[in-house]
């Protein structure tokens, strides 16, 4: 058996039995699948060769920890060199490391740039010393579901890998329960353009210890989303080291706004994400050269905000009764307010909405007298209300119109403006009387 194949066999492609043991290939999407794949069946495999995408998924590779693995041969390196495989995904796999660390070398031979783990267990520990100054393509590594052994105290694996974390762009370990990050870790991250730490257990005790001075140097993109975090202050003094953020996601927390807050968020920072964090406030003080504010599905009441540099403003399933003044965004062409408790634009907004790109304030409680339907009707023969239109504009009041559609509420110049009409009569029935005198 060839080195190669042995490599594919060691990533999970082994025998379980009540399953098929073979590769499926789908053209369409240059996706192949393998499940299960044993030494006798590796034959199938040959259906992946076409393929950008490789899913191995299923096996035991516990009885191939004693297998001995030699240095590629020029005919193994010729092959693994002409795949065009793109990324490789290993799934429901129990992986030793001792076998991970002498395989994962072997990738330095192929083109493949995202390696991702999903549902595996990594157990014990490896001897990393074969990576020492070994690059790989890899630039992307995700890992979703996992268990392993706490990072703290694997110090020498990382210095080990070194030479290839300080090129990867993209970290991804989700779903994991990680309550910790060792402050050493992040200057090997060199390179680092985007942390995902999403579906974890980080506290706000857990970021000042993570995020180091002089750590992830190059970090522009951070989601901390779904974990159990508390104190929006917290976490904007645990970021502080992270001199190139652009994007903080941190949807899904329980966040409290502090009101004394005295911390200063980074000047790199463009877009925010607290959407679904139990806000009943806008917290203070905001990134102040934010661009993109994601504020969805909190408890707001009103949303007192003033950034001369906002460009995008998500507010949508809030508990907001007016739309937020727009004379305070002179940069916005973005504003949605879907779902809120809005019940009518006064005709002064609806001027200084018709300058935005995008406005989206469908399933309101809207009100359809004259100026309530009349500025959405207006809003929309501009173009700006977007798919939603008509069909998620309903009247809530008055009780001839409820349930109607806000687009048929008659909203004519002789129902909703008299005095226009009057005035005019009354200066020509004046002038009738005067000329007949």
């Amino acid at each position: 058996m060839s080195v190669a194949v042995l490599l594919l066999l060691e990533l999970g492609l082994l025998e379980t039995e009540g399953r098929r043991n073979r590769c499926f290939f789908n053209r369409t999407q240059e996706y192949c699948v393998c499940y299960n794949l044993s030494e006798e069946t590796a034959g199938s495999i040959i259906q992946c060769l076409p393929a950008t995408v490789v899913e191995f998924r299923g096996g035991d590779v516990e009885k191939y920890i004693a297998f001995p693995i030699r240095d590629l041969d020029p005919s193994s390196i010729e092959t693994l060199g002409s795949l065009i495989i793109q990324k490789v995904i290993i799934a429901n796999v129990l992986v030793p490391e001792v076998l991970l660390a002498r395989v994962l070398r072997f990738f330095s031979y192929t083109h493949v740039q995202e390696l991702a783990f999903e549902s595996c267990i990594f157990q014990g520990t490896g001897n990393w010393s074969d990576m020492d100054g070994q690059s790989l393509p890899i630039l992307s590594l995700s890992f979703h579901s996992v268990a392993s052994t706490p990072l703290t105290g694997q110090e020498q694996a990382f210095s080990s890998l070194s030479t290839w974390l300080g090129t990867l762009e993209e970290l991804a370990v989700t779903g994991s329960r990680i309550t910790s990050l060792p402050c050493a870790i992040g200057r090997v991250f060199r390179a680092l353009r985007s942390l995902d730490l999403a579906q974890n257990s980080l506290a706000d005790g857990s970021l000042a210890p993570a995020f180091c001075q002089g750590d992830f140097p190059q970090l522009q993109e951070l989601s901390l989303r779904h974990n159990k975090l508390r104190s929006y202050a917290s976490v904007c003094k645990g970021v502080e080291p992270l001199q190139e953020l652009r994007l903080l996601d941190l949807s899904h927390n329980e966040l409290t706004a502090e009101p004394s807050s005295s911390c200063r968020w980074r000047a790199s920072l463009r877009h925010l994400n607290l959407s679904s964090t139990g806000l009943e406030e806008v917290p203070t003080p905001l990134p102040p050269n934010l661009e993109v504010l994601d504020m969805s599905h909190n408890h707001l009441h009103a949303a007192d905000i003033s950034l001369s540099s906002l460009k995008k403003l998500f507010l949508n399933h809030n508990l907001l009764q007016a739309i937020p003044s727009i004379r305070n965004f002179p940069m916005l062409d973005t504003l949605h307010l879907d779902n809120n408790s809005i019940t009518e634009l006064l005709r002064d907004e609806v001027k200084l909405l018709g300058r935005l790109q995008d406005v989206a304030v469908a399933d309101n409680p809207f009100s359809c007298s004259c100026s309530g339907a009349g500025g959405l009707q207006e809003l929309a023969a501009m173009g700006h209300l977007g798919q939603s239109w008509p069909q998620d504009y309903r009247c809530h009041s008055p009780a001839q119109y409820q349930g109607w559609p806000v687009s048929q509420v008659p909203v004519s110049v002789l129902r909703c403006n008299r005095a226009a009409v009057v005035a005019p009569l009354c200066v020509i029935l004046a002038v009738l009387v005067l000329a007949g005198a």
